[in-house]
């Protein structure tokens, strides 16, 4: 199909999928999960397919596990369609109804936004997610997914179509793009006229270059160099479990933590236990001087995961197994520090002083900031989303991970009984 055409039937059908009511969406929305549930082998037999190809191609550790899907993350799939039901539907609220002098009634109503498209790379759960927060938010979507998932993509999408047009609504509701070339990307950038809103998800050089050749309005998705700054007043084993989760349970996901900041006069207590934990997870620590020297003298981490930081590393998105970490003498300098090297996405403070903590929630600039948290809970599921369309790191319109409000609009309602303008 050519993309005009996709471009053309997801402007048809995304007026009536914007006129569904909440309850027929919501029946739909259930019966999508079941199915996927239900045809969970289908869907791992082609996921299969593309792991297969990303073993042959030597992918990533952190790509892998990002494509890899199992009983368990489907079933997480279909629970997260299922919450996007149970959440209140946005569509249709009036908000801010007021009465001018001349006896005109004015208010704001919460709308669609028309065609969502997206772009993104080895994450086959995107497009479930995708699918149900702009189906309950009436919108039509568009996917073009990265060739490394395209079998996964193809099955996901095959039963959510098949479901719909059972539940007797149109299946170009959703539409995938099977052409994964650069020129047919290029193209959907440019696909004016059809598409309402841009989304990509993916790393920093997909993100980027949508941001640059896109002519359709963008939404940008952030890479996620997140820290976690260990204060001086910090509980040193609370320190290291936040870091411990926020690190290594999942390396290739945009909310990990890629960099530490660490007080000087916390160093000598903290780093024996953090790099005790780093040489069982097998974890890299490229390290200031400072830390450097306090892990040699630790003794737990081997020879070849201690490695001296470099400039380049303070601002690095390892999505792997590996961390940078730097010392600092006040609360001042770190969050300075992260102010410059962070990319808006999430940022920690592990401490005990509340005037510390007040401070860095105030004046560290970042989508989601933490105390004494994992910056791993950035994320829709967690937040009571049920899912999310992706992380905000840009400041207009959306911020942080977006549920279904990200992906409305308004627009004005006015009720009069025959005013004019004099």
């Amino acid at each position: 199909m050519e993309l005009r055409e996709i471009g053309c039937r997801a402007k048809d059908v995304s007026r009536q999928i914007g006129m569904l009511g909440t309850e027929k969406k919501n029946h739909a929305l259930r019966a999508v999960a079941a199915a996927l549930a239900a045809q969970a082998d289908r869907i791992l037999t082609e996921n299969e397919k593309d792991l297969a190809r990303g073993r042959e191609n030597g992918m990533r550790m952190g790509l892998y596990d990002r494509l890899m899907l199992n009983e368990t993350r489907i079933a997480q799939i279909a629970e997260g369609i299922c919450q996007v039901a149970d959440l209140s539907d946005p569509i249709g609220e009036v908000n801010a109804m007021k009465r001018r002098p001349n006896g005109l009634m004015i208010g704001e109503k919460r709308v669609p936004l028309g065609v969502v498209g997206m772009i993104y790379e080895a994450r086959p759960n995107v497009t479930a997610d995708a699918f149900s927060l702009c189906f309950k938010t009436g919108n039509a979507v568009i996917l073009k997914g990265g060739s490394d998932a395209l079998h996964s993509n193809m099955a996901i999408v095959d039963v959510i179509r098949e479901t719909l047009a059972a539940e007797g609504i149109p299946a170009d509701a959703v539409q995938l793009i099977t052409d994964t070339s650069r020129q047919t990307t290029a193209a959907f950038m440019k696909l004016n006229g059809y598409v309402d809103v841009l989304i990509p998800r993916g790393g920093a050089g997909l993100i980027q270059t949508v941001v640059e050749n896109a002519t359709v309005p963008v939404i940008e998705t952030g890479t996620g160099n997140c820290h976690v700054f260990v204060d001086e007043s910090a509980d040193p084993a609370m320190a290291v479990r936040i870091i411990e989760n926020a690190k290594t349970q999942r390396i290739g996901v945009c909310n990990a933590c890629e960099s530490l900041v660490i007080h000087k006069n916390i160093a000598d207590r903290l780093i024996p236990p953090l790099t005790r934990m780093f040489a069982e997870k097998r974890v890299e620590l490229r390290a200031d001087d400072t830390v450097f020297a306090a892990a040699e003298k630790a003794g737990e981490l081997p020879e070849e995961l201690l490695v001296h930081a470099e400039e380049a590393d303070w601002g690095t998105e390892y999505l792997d197994y590996v961390i940078s970490a730097k010392t600092v003498s006040s609360a001042d300098e770190a969050i300075a520090h992260i102010n410059r090297y962070n990319t808006g996405h999430s940022e920690t403070i592990v401490t005990q002083n509340y005037t510390n903590a007040q401070r860095f929630l105030d004046e560290v600039d970042a989508a989601c900031v933490y105390v004494n948290a994992s910056t791993r809970f950035s994320d829709g599921f967690e937040f009571g989303f049920g899912a999310e369309i992706g992380i905000s790191t840009q400041k207009l319109h959306a911020r942080g991970p977006m549920g279904l409000l990200a992906l409305t609009s308004t627009k004005y309602v006015i009720y009069g009984n025959g005013q004019i303008r004099g």
